[in-house]
Formats: C-alpha cells, structure tokens, sequence
C-alpha cells in the first residue's frame, strides 16, 4: 500500500508542474475583460483572459481568496485570514503590499466594490439595533468600507454577492434564511436562495426569482434591464439570465455533474466562471471557452514537516506489566515508559490506526487500520526475545490477522492469547481462533447499532468464557449490559433496565461487573443524557460478601489468604524441586485460567449503586478487593477525580483536575491512578497529593498531501458504510468518487481540502453534510464588546451608542453611560473611526479599559471591562427573546404568552418550562417560537410538555391551588416556524403536528429530520457529517428532504424585519385570540 500510495505522489509531482493546474477558485473577471484573478491553493493569482501563465499576486502564509476587482481596475479586494480570522484586504492589481481594512474577529466576505471605492462585504457582526430578526450568525450584515476607514451596515438583514446598478439605485443579491451547507446541491425546499433586489430610495426589497431550488450569485447585464446567475433548475447549476419587467428566463450554459460556479462578468459583457476545477470565460450566444493555464511557481511549503502531536491523542492502552503505555496521536500508534521519558513510535503510515490494546504477555499489541479499502485487524510485536518493552525496542514485527472485505474494529485478546476478538461492521461480535483461523460469531447485528466508531463496549471474562457487552435486547435505542458466552450460545441480560445503561467492566478477578446507569440522576429534559452514578452487580455470592465486610475483616480477610497463598507455593515448590526440567515445560504447557462460577439465579438481587452522588461521569475502575472506588466525576468546570471508600463509607475529592472527558486505569500494584486524557497523561497517588504528569513525546513526521488523500478516501468510504439510506440517494458515488480525487494534488490548505470535501458530500442532497476547518491561530485577534449597539449612521467623531444593551459592562455602579452617549477615547486614544474602534478592542476581553464619552455635552472617564464577542452575541439573543415577550404583550393586552426554544436540549427545555408555568402561567395561550432553532434532540419531552390535558383540580377546602397535570401546559399554543428551523427543529412541529396539539405559523421547515454524526479526523481541525439515522412516519414517510408546510404561512419580509416588525408574531397573536 505504501509503495503504490507513493508512486501516485511521484506521478503527481512529475506531472502537475507546468501543467494546467485543478481547483482554480473564485474567479474574477477585470472590468476591461482582460484578465481573470482567482484562488489556487490559498494564493491570489492573475492570468490573461485567453489563459497562459498565471502569476501569483499574494504569497502569504495565510488562505487568501475571493478576489474583487474596483470598477477602474487598479485595485483587488480580497478576504485573508492572516490574523486569525477572514478579514478585507485590498492591494494594486498590478502586485504590491496589502493593506488590511477591517479589524473585527468575525468573518468579513467581500462582494463587490463601487466606483467611489467602497468595498461591500458580508459580516455577521451585529444587526442593528432596530432590526426583528433573530440575532442568528448565519444571517449576516452587509456593509460596506472606505480606505480611509469610513464604514457603514449598509443592510442589517442578508446580502449576499450584492452588487450596486452603475447608478447606485438598486443592489441585486442573494439571500441566505438560514442554515444548510454553502455546497449542497440539488435541494429544493425552503432554504434555498433566491435572488432580490434592494430599492435604495424606498428600502423595499423585491423577489426576482422564485425556484424551489438554489438560485444565487446575481449580475447585472450591460443594459442592466436583465440580469445573470447561477442556477439549478435545470438539475445542476448552470448560467441564466433573466428579464426583470418581463419575468422571462434563458438558460444559457448546459452543463451536467458538475456545478457552475462564481460568476462575474466585464464591462463588455464577457462572463467568467469556474467548472470542475477550472476556468471559463463566455460570450452570450457563443460556446464557453475553457482557460489553458500553467503555473509555473514551487510550492511555498516543505512536503514533509515534523509537528508535534503531543496534545493530540485519542486513546491509552496500559501494557500488563504496568511499565508502559500504548497510545495513538494523530492516527500513529507511540509506546512510553510510564515512569520516565522514553517514547517509541510504533507505525509510520499514512493511514489511520486505531483500537489498540497489549497481549496478555505484553508482547504484541494489536490494532486496526484502515488500509487496502477496508479497517483490518493488525498485530505489531516485538521481534527479538531478550528485548521485553516496545519503548526500548529495535526490531518490531507487524502481521495481518484479519483483512476482508468487511470493516472490523476494536481488536481484544483473549485471556490466554490464543484468540482475538473483534467487532465485524462495527456491530457484529466475532472471534478468531489463531491457530486454526476459524472465526465464529458470538453476538449477531441486530443486537447493536454504531453511531459512531468506537462506541460500542465488550470485554473478555477473566477466564476467557465470557464476553461483557453492552446491547441493544430489543427495538429500542437505549442500552443494556449483557453477558454472552464466548461461543455464542448463551446470552443474559443483566441490566434489564428502562434507563440507559454503559461502560461496562469486570472487576473483582471477573466475580463482578460494574456499569453506568442514570437511573438514580436527575433526567435530562432533552432526551437523551442524565446525570449518571456507577452500578455494581456480583456475580458470585462470595464477591458480594466481600464487598460487604467492614475494614476489619477484610484486613483479615487478606491477612488470612495470603498465610494460604505463602502455604501454597511452598507446597508447590517442593513438588516442582523433585521434578525434570521436562516436566516443569509440560506442567507449564498445561496451566490454564481457572474458570469463573457464576451464581446467576441470584445476581440481579446482588446490585449496589456504588456513588452516593449522582453526576456527569467520564470513568471508574474498583479496585481488585472492591473496596474503593475511583471515578472522574464533574460537578464544576471539567472532570476531577473522586473516591468513595466503602469500608469508611467516605467519599472525597481526590485531585481537582478540571480535564475533560478521560481515562483511568491503576498500575500495577493499585498504588496509582493514571488519568488519560487527550490533552495529557497524569499519575496520582491512590492516597492523594499533587497529580504527577506522566513525560512522553509524540512527533509526526507529517505529508500533508498524503494524509488529505488518506481522508478523502476515508471521508468516502464512511459516508458509503453510514449514510442513513443505502441507495445514497441514487448517486453514483464511485462516480463522484474519482472525479473529485482528481484534485487532491492540487490543495494544500485546510480550508480548501474541506471545500472541496464539502463540494462532494453535496453531491448527495442531504442536510448535515459538508465538511469544515477550524482555523484558529494563537495570538489571533478576539474583538472585545462594549455591549453596545453603534449607530451606523453617525457621521461625527466617535462612536455613537444607539443602544446600550441590558447587562452591557458599561451598566456598572455609578456609571454615567447612558445610550445617545458618544464615545470618544480607549486608554486616552482618539477614535478615528469604526474600524480603529475595533482595533482598540482587540484582545482586550476582561481587561480595565478606560472610556471616554460625553452625554448631552458631559464629558466623563470611566474604567469599564468588555466582554468577549460570545458572550454580546448571547446578550443580544437575551434582547430578541425579551423585545418578542413585549410584543406579544402589547399586542394581546397581557392575555398571552411567549417562549422561544432556543435549542432542543435540556437548558432550552427548562427555560421554557420555567417561563411557561412562571410568568405565563395565567395566560390564556401561550407563542412558542422555535425559529432558528439549530436543533439537538428534545422534540418528543417538548410536544409531550405543550400536549397536557387537565383531568383534576387541587381542591383543599374549596381553594383552588392547581390542577392535574401539573407539570404540563394544557391550555391552548401555536408554534411559530420557519426556514430556519434545522435538524430536530424540524423534528418537534412534525411530533406538534401528528399528536395534534396546536397550529403552527410561519414559513415552511425544509426537510432535514435526520440525526448526524460530525466526525472529527486525526487532522483534529478537519470535519465532515454523515446523516445516519432517518425519521419515518407512520405512513412510511422518511422526513429528510420533504418539507413540513405551516397551518398558517407567513412571511416576515426584509423591510418590516429592519423595521422591527414581526409579522409572524402578529399572525400567531390574532390566531390564538380567533381574531
């Protein structure tokens, strides 16, 4: 594998020099028509329009792309994150220094530039103060800014790709209403963009197209009575062109597979835009004419680079002998020394290994990888016999133990080393024989379901009879723990419980098992989660006698088996002296296990709830004489480690860590705890005391090309095994397979690798695809927030304040800030204007500023603190919430209540529970607004929650003083929804509907009622979705793709939204009072 792997890079290195180059993005075409800017592996770059040799403009380390032209020609707009997030740059077309424009920490798009040199981007900042709509980052601003740093919010709802007519009347856009992956194709639902115009003298916004599907990227024509963009009505985006006053439309390109995309167009008329990774320019009536172009320049990078991925581990195994520790980072496999220093990799692939666990001797440890189209099952050992630990090794061996067709994970050995269990398709329990290769099957597929890889748990008994399983016994998605024996014949369910039960372990040299269960914890309102406890179940009478006996007996419970262990050897080491050597290797050969007994008649009585304190839960391991527990436990910021002491019935906190989620295992004498995590490895004294960190390195020697095509191709592949239907909804992924490979030679970067991954998973027209990068940059800017609301229409010096918002920093004791106030100073500094403003900002969140500002001509200076942009944007959801409360107030007279379900979980639950039956509790009715709901999984608790039916009234001596139920609302509701709503926001009106509760109001819910898993790669800044799970109706109906229509639709338009209107509020007011 890695010889045809590398021959393929030779080919590519061999052959892309000089060559017309793949994944040209962005292209814009100069105003004269005579050149074409554009994106090629996060660089700026200009060719000739008729193609040739392209030259880069831009060279920075950073993603540059999406390059605009002025309308003189002179000068490009680009958006760069070289300060840690996309900000506007500009620089002569010509080449020359960039100059850096805006100084906010969101992501600032560019669109276009006016002939005054105002460069228009897209922002999600801040709306304005006067603004109805939901404070959502998807929905961005638009604004506009000067090189001389004048900046103004040009529309404070959605404009994307806008573009002024040449007298600056009229701004044609696309929109964008909520959220769903940039690449998606072929979706028609509500979602979808459409294309508007703006009316800069009256502030309306018209609708110029009206397809279900995607409509976008909009250019005026010469005459400026038509217009261009990209759609997909034709199947797959191509270019259109329509006529405003008469409403006609002409298709005008007819491309198939592939998309159309960035349209721009010159002063002439010559359109310019990308297909299949390369460039195109196009004259109305003639054939498109595909650009030649060769880049001639080396690649600004090494191939290879050493990176550190220490804070990068995904997984520890401890060795038997408790000398050592197995661990992967970055999908490599590394052993250290678990008391000094010393680090060994393993495996040196491209390829992702993972499930790793040691041999009963410690010799080999096994692990799966992904190589060969296929996870197979790999053992690694140590080649020369006087060598006893793999970090001090020379020569290691690796062998193929299992390599089908099928997938097979999370290899175990057995006891004895004479088999080796796996996990077939993620699901089905299997077990190989080394020696004679048969391999059998323990727990068939229909007892589990993988969500996501790893999360299914089996162990072998100590006697290697058993298997500890956690399943699924019946058709419902919640977990038991089972004990099935190890061929197959025999399975118990020894949970049997309602509440979900995980994490199952022996203990106790296999005499019990413990578990996690959230039987005892407070319930998540969302569903799924609860605060959980550890469960202990005994096996064997004995067992549970012994966990049962006070310190002192079981001190001397131990003093007394060790005087009959010491009785033991030396009977056993007399017999073995009258012996041959022949006969100690035979008595050696024969030794075996000892079998386990279990008492199962019983065991289901035998059941302790081991913590006393129920809480979110990481680990726990018990120790071998079951009379202590050691578990990471969080009650605070992060998991700590706990003990309870059974026999002093004591429970304290051992070490506080503040970690997250990890890992515990003793060493080998129980006098340690080591807690694994993937940030770090720490040992602490089972008595307490500082943790001790554990020293070890972890270095890659890193090909960044490689492992893009390794995850690629993992990307694929997942998506083809876990897709939620397995038609893929009859697209011909092999197809899409390699015609999206073909440009894996020719991306560098992170955002663009995750672009073009994004590109193939729209392919499949499902909701929770794409993929992302998350760049982040230490030192990067953070723009701090006054908690304030500036007014974009002030000319003067200084910020006007249009409106201070409740809980801002500057509403401290005794301070005179007051909204109107004009602030003029940061630390003694002049404003100049808005942009200097958020420089002044930068990093500055929970530090002492001092503020200078005037109110009705007052001058005062104050020291404030700002906040983090986080923590604005979560005061300004606070605002929209309380600003909806008022107007249905005002508007229903006080007769009506208002929630909104920000998400579906359990804080969002317990919000609406707490304002439904607390301050709206005597109304007649009560909003609930669901609008831009991201989703999560709560649709069942909130329909059962807003479904109450009073059967009984409270009634002590006539007072009435409540009524049955009593945690329920039962008076009537109407759920406000739109385009939006996503995921399981999508979930609760379908649930609202079927269980007839209420009407809903609004715009339509596009269909995308499916669960997801985001995957993390070893690349940790890179994503992608799979939708897994579908939802069907009682009809047989899946809900993914199929749009839920609202009982009442509504529109809330642009112009009434910046007004600070709300028209849906106002229909479900007049609906619930039969007005």
């Amino acid at each position: 594998m890695k010889l045809k792997l590398f021959t393929f890079i030779l080919f590519i290195a061999g052959n892309t020099f000089g060559q017309s180059p793949l994944w040209m993005r962005y292209p814009a075409i100069s105003p004269d028509g005579a050149q074409i800017a554009f994106n090629y592996k996060g660089n700026i770059y200009l060719v000739s329009s008729k193609g040739g040799k392209a030259n880069a403009i831009t060279t920075h380390a950073a993603h540059d792309f999406m390059p605009t032209w002025s309308p003189d020609g002179k000068t490009i707009a680009f958006a760069s994150n070289r300060y840690g997030n996309y900000d506007i740059f500009t620089m002569p077309s010509i080449g020359g220094n960039a100059s850096r424009l805006t100084h906010h920490s969101s992501d600032d798009y560019p669109s276009s530039i006016d002939g005054s040199g105002h460069v228009y981007f897209s922002s999600s900042r801040l709306d304005s103060y006067l603004n109805s709509q939901f404070p959502s980052g998807v929905l961005s601003e638009l604004y506009s800014i000067h090189k001389d740093g004048e900046l103004h919010q040009v529309l404070t709802t959605p404009a994307e790709s806008a573009l002024w007519n040449k007298d600056k009347t009229k701004l044609i856009y696309h929109d964008r209403v909520g959220y769903e992956n940039a690449w998606r194709k072929h979706h028609t639902s509500a979602v979808t963009r459409d294309i508007w115009v703006y009316d800069a003298a009256t502030k309306a916004h018209t609708q110029l197209t009206d397809f279900e599907g995607e409509d976008r990227n909009p250019i005026w024509s010469k005459d400026e009575q038509s217009f261009y963009y990209l759609s997909e009505e034709s199947g797959s985006f191509n270019i259109w062109k329509k006529n405003i006053a008469a409403g006609t439309k002409t298709q005008i390109t007819n491309y198939k597979d592939h998309p159309v995309r960035f349209l721009t167009m010159s002063d002439d008329g010559t359109l310019s835009f990308g297909f299949d990774g390369e460039l195109y320019t196009l004259i109305e009536s003639k054939e498109p004419v595909r650009l030649a172009i060769q880049i001639n320049s080396d690649d600004d990078f090494n191939t290879t680079e050493l990176i550190d991925v220490k804070g990068d581990v995904s997984e520890i195994v401890l060795s038997p002998n408790g000398k050592e520790l197995a661990f992967v980072a970055r999908g490599e496999i590394f052993v250290t020394a678990l008391d000094y220093s010393k680090t060994k990799r393993i495996t040196n692939t491209t390829e992702q290994e993972r499930s790793i666990s040691f041999s009963p001797d410690g010799r080999s440890i096994l692990f799966a990888s992904e190589r060969n189209e296929s996870w197979n099952i790999y053992q690694i050992s140590l080649e020369r016999e006087e060598e006893k630990l793999f970090y001090a090794s020379t020569v290691l061996k690796e062998e193929v133990l299992v390599e089908t067709a099928q997938e097979t994970f999370q290899p175990q050995f057995s006891p004895d080393g004479k088999e080796v269990a796996f996990l077939e398709e993620r699901v089905v329990l299997r077990v190989m024989n080394l020696e004679s290769k048969k391999v059998r099957t323990v727990l068939e597929k229909k007892y589990n379901y993988s969500y996501s890889d790893g999360d299914q748990a089996y162990q072998w008994s100590p006697d290697g009879k058993w298997f500890l399983v956690q399943y699924l016994p019946f058709e419902r998605w919640n977990g038991d723990v089972g004990l099935v024996s190890a061929d197959g014949k025999e399975l118990i369910n020894l949970t049997e419980s309602g509440y979900e039960c995980s994490s199952p372990k022996w203990v106790m040299g296999g005499e019990a098992i413990i578990w996690f269960s959230g039987r005892n914890g407070m319930k998540s309102h969302g569903s799924w989660g609860s605060q959980g406890d550890a469960y202990a179940m005994f096996l064997t009478q004995g067992a549970y006698d012994q966990f049962n006996l006070s310190e002192a007996e079981l001190k001397q419970m131990k003093a007394d088996s060790k005087t009959e262990d010491k009785k033991k050897a030396d009977k056993t080491k007399n017999k073995k002296s009258k012996k041959k050597k022949s006969d100690e290797d035979e008595d050696d050969e024969e030794a075996s296990i000892e079998p386990l007994e279990f008492d199962m008649v019983k065991a289901k009585d035998r059941k302790k709830r081991l913590t006393i304190h129920s809480s979110r839960l990481s680990d726990a391991i018990l120790t071998k004489d079951g009379s202590k527990l050691f578990y990471l436990s969080s009650f605070e910021k992060g998991f700590d480690l706990w003990v309870q002491d059974f026999k002093k019935n004591e429970t304290k906190l051992l070490a506080k860590l503040g970690t997250s989620y990890g890992y515990l295992k003793f060493d080998e004498e129980e006098a340690n705890v080591i807690v694994i995590t993937n940030r770090s490895i720490k040992k602490i004294s089972v008595k307490g005391g500082a943790p001790k960190p554990v020293a070890y390195s972890a270095k890659v020697e890193l090909n960044q090309q490689e492992e893009f095509e390794y995850i690629f191709n993992h990307a694929w592949r997942q998506t083809l095994k876990k897709f939620y239907v397995e038609d893929m909804h009859g697209v011909d992924w092999e197809f899409y397979k390699n015609e999206y490979a073909k440009f894996l030679p020719h991306i560098n970067n992170g955002p663009d690798f995750a672009e073009m991954l994004s590109e193939l998973l729209g392919e499949l027209n499902a909701s929770h695809t794409g993929s992302g990068y998350r760049f982040s940059m230490k030192g990067g800017d953070r723009t701090a927030s006054l908690g304030i609301y500036p007014d974009y229409a002030y000319d003067g010096t200084g910020i006007k304040v249009a409106e201070i918002i409740d809980k801002s920093p500057l509403l401290i004791h005794e301070s005179n800030a007051k909204s109107g106030m004009v602030i003029t100073k940061i630390n003694g500094e002049i404003i100049k204007n808005m942009p200097h403003y958020y420089s002044l900002l930068k990093n500055q969140t929970g530090e002492n500023i001092l503020l200078t500002y005037t109110v009705k001509g007052e001058e005062y200076s104050q020291v404030f603190k700002p906040i983090s942009k986080g923590a604005m944007n979560n005061l300004a959801y606070e605002r929209y919430v309380k600003n909806r409360n008022k107007q249905v107030e005002v508007l229903s007279e006080g007769r009506l209540g208002y929630v909104h379900v920000r998400g579906m979980n359990d804080a969002s639950f317990r919000q609406v529970y707490s304002d439904a039956l607390g301050k709206h509790a005597d109304k007649e009715a009560l909003i609930v607004d669901t609008r831009f709901n991201g989703g999560g999984w709560l649709h069942d608790d909130l329909a059962t929650f807003l479904g109450g039916k009073m059967y009984a009234t409270f009634l002590p001596r006539g007072q009435k003083i409540g009524h049955e139920p009593l945690s329920k609302w039962y008076r009537p509701s109407a759920v406000l929804i739109g385009e939006g709503n996503y995921s399981d926001a999508h979930g609760f009106p379908f649930a609202y509907r079927s269980l007839d509760i209420g009407k809903t109001i609004g715009m339509p819910v596009p269909g995308t009622m499916t669960a997801v898993w985001w995957e993390t790669q070893m690349n940790r800044n890179i994503y992608f979705g799979i939708p897994q799970v579908g939802m069907e109706d009682l009809d047989g109906k899946l809900q993914e793709n199929y749009q839920f229509e609202p009982d009442i639709k509504v529109k809330n338009d642009y112009k009434s939204v910046a007004e600070g209107k709300d028209k849906q509020i106002e229909a479900a007011v007049k609906h619930l009072l039969g007005e």
